[in-house]
């Protein structure tokens, strides 16, 4: 009987270890007509976005601008990051994060960069009371201080970069405030002349993100729009077909664009009060079934006075960093569903678990979510105890049932009755041995969930790269 149990137990094995490839078999490389191997899509996400650059342009109506009309670049460095803003429109041309590494083919070990390339994210026009729109793109913005860049040191104040322009007997003047410590951004704006009836403000957030992943094709999964009105809603890319415009009503407290592992938004500069009127998503070109282009829209109204302010985050899905701008940020990526408001406390405790012991205890993560595993297994001892006890109360019961089937089993009516009345008296024994083992699926499926979310996202101490909980041992083998 133990050699048929060892055989047995060996065929199951082996079916386990040889199922898999061959019910998903692994995707064959692709091959270059030169014969190389391209690793990951990268090189397609980089000929799709020349490709479509000019579409993209059209569906939004942007004034058309050459290379040589992009103007000068003044960059802000602090610790955290190294924002490029471009004289021609005040555009926001470079948002490299200094903690985090790309990992995408070609940058080798670059910091990430957020900004598509030929992009540029915090286009802004006004619709005028008229009906006339004016694009701020096409303007030549003098910056102040008029100089290579701005350095902002931790432990300073905040640092103001201006830009100011005139056209046509208007002035507009973008000011931009920076907090060295923190990934965001204030903006302070005014216009001159716009008269008794104010203006629209239409910002143009963003037209998606740069990939700074190996499989950019998995990141592009995760591409969204989110706003927050009264809730957190997310709209993905891939649900907008090309070309598609898709009105968010408003008023909304924040909307932002997020990738996988990265999130850009404009939020309003006191929480709890909605600033945007709404916003309009565009569906971009697509290579195949991978969205990784859409523009976002936000629209602020303008008052009289010709002034309007908001703030821009630009950094890590890290809760450490979102939770400090308030606003409900942390969950710029909402999931669960239904079950959202049970769900994402639970995410929320686990996460600041893991987070407290790779902090203190020094450990990897790899040895954290072991440790964290004979954690709950120890927490959930008395349940397992519970449910095997329950269990042989219930084999006890199985004679019985057999006696009971046996004496009135030339009688269907009375083995009804016999069978109900047995079924009643041992409800409490299978209810004991029911819900500890619910309990446990349920505790293990929240902790399961919150660690595949990727929402979060932390930077590991000794090597400064990006480790996220809901994939810790492909990203720390990157590491």
């Amino acid at each position: 009987m133990d050699k048929r149990n060892l055989l047995i137990a060996f065929v199951l094995i082996m079916i386990v270890a040889v199922a898999p490839s061959l019910i998903w078999p692994p995707k064959p490389t692709a091959r270059r007509p030169d014969g190389r191997t391209a690793t990951d899509t990268t090189l397609v996400q980089q000929r799709e976005r020349d490709s479509s650059v000019a579409p993209a342009v059209r569906a939004s109506d942007r004034p058309t601008v050459t290379p040589a009309d992009t103007g000068r670049v003044v960059f802000v460095t602090s610790p955290l990051y190294r924002l490029g803003f471009s004289t021609r429109g005040g555009r926001l041309v470079s948002a490299e994060l200094a903690q985090y590494q790309s990992f995408a083919p070609g940058d080798s070990g670059k910091p990430v960069e957020l900004v598509p390339p030929g992009d540029a994210f915090l286009r802004h026009r006004l619709v005028l009371a008229s009906g006339d729109t004016v694009s701020l793109d096409d303007w030549d913005f003098t910056p102040s201080p008029d100089g290579p860049g701005i350095v902002a040191s931790a432990g300073q104040g905040a640092k103001p970069l201006r830009f100011d322009a005139e056209h046509a007997g208007s002035h507009v003047t973008l000011e931009y405030r920076f907090v060295p410590e923190e990934y965001r951004f204030d903006v302070h704006g005014s216009v001159t002349g716009l008269g008794s009836g104010g203006a629209v403000l239409l910002i143009e957030l963003a037209d998606g993100l740069r990939s700074a992943e190996k499989d950019s094709l998995d990141d592009y999964r995760h591409y969204g729009v989110v706003t927050k009105a009264s809730k957190t809603e997310r709209t993905d890319f891939s649900r907008l077909k090309p070309g598609e415009r898709v009105l968010l009503n408003g008023p909304f407290e924040w909307v932002g664009v997020k990738s996988k592992y990265f999130f850009v938004a404009a939020l309003a500069l006191e929480e709890g009060q909605p600033t945007f009127g709404g916003a309009i998503a565009i569906g971009g070109p697509r290579n195949g079934k991978a969205a990784s282009r859409a523009q976002v829209l936000i629209t602020m109204p303008v008052p009289s006075a010709g002034t309007f302010r908001y703030q821009v985050f630009t950094g890590p899905l890290d809760s450490k960093h979102l939770n400090r701008l308030g606003h409900d940020l942390d969950d710029a990526n909402p999931y669960g569903g239904i079950f959202r408001p049970i769900i994402q406390p639970v995410s929320q405790i686990v996460l600041t678990v893991l987070l407290w012991m790779h902090e203190r205890l020094h450990l990897e993560y790899g040895w954290v979510l072991i440790l964290f595993g004979i954690v709950v297994r120890i927490l959930l001892w008395p349940l397992n105890q519970k449910a095997m006890e329950s269990g042989i109360r219930m084999q006890a019961v199985a004679p019985l049932l057999k006696e009971t089937q046996d004496k009135y089993k030339n009688d269907p009516e009375r083995l009804q009755r016999e069978m109900l009345r047995i079924s009643r008296s041992t409800r409490s024994i299978r209810s004991a041995a029911a819900c500890p083992c619910c309990c446990r699926c349920r505790c293990c499926s929240r902790c399961s969930l919150c660690l595949r979310t990727p929402s979060r996202s932390a930077v590991c101490r000794s090597c400064g790269s990006r480790i996220c909980r809901a994939q810790t041992r492909s990203r720390s083998s990157r590491s």
